[in-house]
């Protein structure tokens, strides 16, 4: 039995390879070969587990699910599975165990719309937030832009330079600590956001004309980190999966508004069949959801990837 840990994924998956594999994903859902049913989750009064399963027939013909749980508590034996079949035959390819995929698999998803709804000149890459998944969000982002700077913000003291000194060395690129969330938007070309927050982190009335936004975060109606505004303001507001948008265990954030209506999936954009911005001067908006399947694929690479070592 193969199994695979976060030491085995940061030597077998560089940044170039997990956004790849996202992209040809995200193909596959649009051409109808990447099943990718709603998440669902086994609830106890102290906790959860959630499972994420998907299967993609054409290129990979991977099989699998993750599951990960909802515990508050800090044991050190918490972790996530991922588990990986052949969708021909049925047959057990391996398992991934760790937090490091799931990581991987966002930021790369995350830096797919980068590239195909961001302004092929944008230069400065604001972030908000210094936790550990705006550290692989902006190592994604750089994987599909070259961006001059890097600008980071959050509010707890002493985060945002720590996370601009480490991650100068990471990039080799200048990362700016920001004096605020308002410094930060408004220079931004392409603004990431990864926090936690239950209520917006920035104005709309803050980004420049051209900017594209991703929100990872929260994105409930009652708790959200970007402002229903934003989208009102997008020229394009795109998803991983509106199926999954749909069932949210709570009222998706722009849920019956003609936002909504209008939202298109990433899959569209990377396939051609819908536009990433229709001008420069276009605001856009990436709504990060987290496609099922898409984690099985990225861990089918990375078994791949270590029978061939």
């Amino acid at each position: 039995m193969q199994i695979l840990t976060d030491l085995d994924l940061t030597r077998l998956l560089t940044q170039a390879k997990a956004v790849s594999t996202m992209e040809q994903a995200l193909e596959a859902h649009a051409a109808g070969s990447l099943i990718a049913p709603p998440r669902f989750a086994v609830d106890t009064p102290r906790g959860g587990l959630v499972f994420t399963a998907g299967a993609e027939t054409g290129r990979a013909r991977a099989l699998g699910f993750r599951v990960y749980d909802t515990f508050a508590s800090a044991s050190p034996d918490r972790t996530q599975l991922v588990a990986v079949y052949d969708s021909d035959t049925g047959g057990f390819r391996g398992l991934v165990a760790g937090i490091l995929l799931g990581a991987l698999r966002t930021a790369a998803i995350n830096a797919v719309a980068i590239k195909h709804m961001a302004r092929p000149d944008a230069r400065i890459l604001g972030v908000l937030g210094s936790g550990f998944q705006a550290r692989r969000q902006v190592q994604a982002a750089l994987a599909v832009r070259s961006f001059e700077e890097v600008r980071v913000y959050s509010p707890t003291a002493g985060h945002p330079r720590a996370f601009a000194a480490e991650m100068s060395t990471v990039l080799g690129v200048p990362v700016i600590a920001g004096a605020s969330a308002e410094d930060v938007v408004r220079r931004a070309h392409v603004l990431i956001t990864a926090t936690t927050s239950p209520t917006p982190v920035f104005e709309a009335g803050w980004l420049r004309p051209g900017t594209h936004v991703n929100t990872i975060g929260p994105k409930y109606r009652d708790m959200h980190e970007v402002s229903p505004e934003v989208a009102a303001r997008s020229a394009v507001v795109a998803t991983d999966s509106l199926e999954q948008v749909d069932a949210y265990p709570r009222p998706f954030f722009l849920a019956g508004t003609p936002d909504r209506e209008r939202m298109v999936e990433l899959g569209d954009i990377v396939a051609g069949r819908e536009a990433g911005r229709t001008s420069p001067d276009d605001l856009t908006l990436f709504c990060s959801v987290g496609l099922a399947g898409t984690e099985v694929v990225l861990a089918d690479t990375a078994l791949t990837l270590a029978r061939l070592e």
